[in-house]
């Protein structure tokens, strides 16, 4: 047998077996509301959960066209707006604020037992992420998605020693204004966003915010240890304001100007700002997509990109002084110079809708290059310059209208200058079940159902592949153990989840994310999970 053939056996056997028990034995069954797919957005427009999503969170053209519009289009039993100012909409139909809430029970079993404070070694059963949101209309022309979230519990070591140590905070927001408008004969969607993570505003799920998987386990090891600021590295940490405009159906382009928050409102929002790189004053982010589309066929190729000038924060240097000790406050000061880091990414989409399926294909590929000005001459870092490299490509096939049976699969790939360690590759795999698609299902449009599995396996894993395909079952969320040699990530996820929203106080689940080797798009709330990139290094 070739050196390649027991890996492949260890990851085929227990793929198969954990489908077979899915299917057997239903062991996930969520009621998910998405990030995406709130049934605050299926009672605004009226519309079942299938006429935005092949996937949740995955968009369909009238997905990303509601998204586009502001989240402001309507069509449901209930008013769009509480104060309409469109003489066209019927005042007398009742108003339901577009609230929902989201909860996700789970267990984590793993095959190597380790600490993980706030949890025991092993076998945990976890609540969180627990979220709140508003998806919805806020007048005729102003939309929003926000999201409030409890992530996890914090460690005991933390408690009352670190002040950036939060359980809740507000995770993913996008507010927009939107409105339309003729050029000659050209049609125009124009619009202002303000949002708190670069590429969280994207109407297309090649971009990292809400790219395969939905949805991260607090045990899940990720892509590795570093990646592309602009994946996730100040999601939540910055503020924004941005123009975009969306030509003839077909082309669609934005810029974005970020900033960071002060350590201080970061603290207020429950973000922790030690995991940065640092803070920076303006950083610019553009975006243009083209999106042919033909009959059932849809392509879209773009890029987008950002530039960002940091001031390094002084708490590490001070860690690295000699009176530094554990109790050393961390100093959210900042040095003058600054690292550049300039990240530009290209990508295209294309999907097909037949009769009873959707069929999509995407890739994205992203290159970061730093030129580390401040870090490199304090210590803080090995090279003055380094390169990063992060690339994605994804199929899956959406069978059925109602009964929907989804199946995913996807490579990813990061790669850089070699003192970073980020060497780390694998594959994903997912199967799904929606019952309700394009009917409504019981209780609608308050909740839906979604049942998965998702499957992470690594061949290589921090620039080394010793290890990095050993397996580690592990219900719901699971995580990782990386050091000495040994890398055993791979990663099983079943999880119960269920989601739900309205005035009144009820529960939702979530499964999704986005997260490789713990993310599972089985929730809806993949895109509401907060995907930072508090691991990464400076080599």
């Amino acid at each position: 047998m070739t050196e390649e053939g027991p890996g492949l056996a260890r990851f085929y056997l227990p793929l198969t077996l954990a489908v077979l028990l899915l299917v057997i034995l239903t062991l996930v069954v969520e009621f998910a509301a998405p990030a995406r797919a709130l049934p605050s957005f299926a009672r605004q427009t009226g519309q079942p959960c299938g006429t935005c999503h092949t996937d949740f969170a995955g968009l369909t053209p009238y997905g990303r066209r509601f998204k586009i519009n502001g989240y402001t289009n309507g069509g449901g039993q209930y008013r769009t707006t509480l104060f309409p100012f469109d003489d066209s909409i019927d005042k007398q139909r009742p108003w339901v604020p577009p609230i929902s809430m989201m909860a996700t029970p789970g267990f984590t079993n793993l095959t190597v037992p380790q600490p993980a404070d706030p949890f025991a070694p092993n076998n945990n059963i976890t609540i969180p992420p627990l979220s709140f949101f508003w998806g919805g209309a806020i007048t005729d022309h102003i939309g929003a998605f926000a999201q409030l979230t409890y992530d996890q519990e914090v460690p005991a070591v933390n408690i009352g020693a670190n002040p950036f140590v939060h359980a809740w905070h507000w995770d993913n927001v996008d507010v927009r204004f939107a409105d339309s408008t003729t050029l000659g004969k050209m049609n125009i969607t124009y619009g202002i966003t303000a949002n708190n993570a670069p590429t969280v505003q994207d109407p297309w799920n090649t971009t990292p915010a809400w790219a395969f998987p939905y949805a991260s386990s607090p045990f899940w090891p990720g892509f590795g240890p570093a990646a592309p600021i602009i994946d996730g590295a100040f999601a939540q940490s910055v503020g924004s304001v941005g123009g975009y405009a969306y030509i003839n159906d077909l082309i669609y382009l934005e810029t974005t100007v970020y900033r960071t928050l002060s350590p201080s409102a970061q603290n207020a929002l429950g973000v922790d700002p030690t995991g940065l790189p640092g803070l920076f004053n303006a950083a610019p982010y553009w975006r243009a997509a083209f999106e042919p589309h033909w009959g059932p066929h849809w392509l879209e190729v773009g890029t987008f990109g950002m530039i960002a000038n940091v001031h390094p924060f002084v708490g590490p240097f001070n860690a690295t002084l000699p009176s530094a000790t554990p109790l050393t406050p961390f100093d959210t000061s900042t040095f003058p110079q600054t690292d550049k880091f300039t990240d530009i990414g290209f990508d295209a989409q294309y999907q097909y809708q037949g009769s009873n399926f959707w069929f999509t294909l995407r890739g994205t590929y992203i290159h970061e290059q730093q030129k580390l000005d401040a870090s490199f001459p304090l210590g803080l870092a090995a090279n003055l310059t380094n390169e990063l490299n992060e690339a994605r490509a994804y199929a899956s096939l959406a069978y059925g209208n109602d009964n929907r049976v989804v199946l995913t699969g996807q490579y990813f790939n990061t790669w850089g200058s070699p003192l970073l360690a980020a060497d780390t590759k694998g594959w994903i795999a997912e199967i799904a079940y929606i019952p309700f698609v394009t009917s409504f299902s019981p209780g609608w449009p308050w909740f839906n159902v979604r049942v998965g599995l998702q499957y992470t396996w690594y061949e290589q894993f921090a620039g080394t592949s010793v290890g990095a395909s050993e397996n580690s079952w592990r219900c719901d969320e699971t995580g990782s153990k990386s050091g000495e040699g040994r890398n055993e990530n791979n990663t099983a996820w079943r999880r119960r989840s269920f989601a739900v929203d309205g005035i009144c106080v009820c529960c939702g689940s979530r499964d999704p994310a986005g997260s490789t080797a713990g993310r599972d798009s089985s929730i809806h709330l993949d895109q509401l999970l907060c995907r930072r990139a508090g691991r990464r290094r400076l080599g």
